[in-house]
């Protein structure tokens, strides 16, 4: 086997929970409280990141849903907390928060949803986190993301 091969293996094997692309990212869920991945590495050159969550499992939105949202770490457990009393016709974020930086509508089974921002909304040498905001979700639905 050459070495580009088990380079490849390698990554194949042990590179699943992490996601790199220049500009576009595809987050699959299930009926599982989890992120497929647990770390984004979005391109500072990008005009806009997008983020696609998709959901494959079989539970409605208002059983097990799931979206996708970034904040700066330090704010996801009160973004979260409160996003619980505002409810699901509001995505589980409190309208107008300034601190959610992007976020997708709660998506169920079968059910897609997008987002797009410009880099520009992060800060250099701030820590972020993307989060599911469904109650009870985000201690463990959540993962870095880093702009390189």
């Amino acid at each position: 086997m050459t070495l580009d091969r088990i380079a490849l293996a390698t990554l194949l094997a042990f590179g699943g929970g992490l996601v790199h692309a220049e500009c576009d990212f595809k987050v699959e869920v299930n009926d599982e409280m989890r992120f497929k991945i647990s770390q984004m590495v979005a391109d500072a050159s990008c005009d806009n990141i997008k983020v696609t969550i998709n959901h494959t499992g079989k539970l409605a939105a208002n059983v097990m849903g799931h979206n996708w949202v970034l904040a700066k770490s330090a704010d996801v457990q009160a973004i979260a907390t409160e996003g619980m009393m505002v409810g699901l016709d509001n995505n589980y974020l409190t309208p107008g928060d300034a601190r959610v930086l992007a976020a997708t509508d709660i998506v169920g089974a079968g059910e897609s949803a997008s987002t797009s921002f410009s880099p520009k909304v992060i800060e250099t040498g701030e820590s972020y986190t993307f989060f599911c905001s469904f109650p009870g979700h985000w201690a463990s639905m959540k993962g870095d993301f880093i702009l390189k």
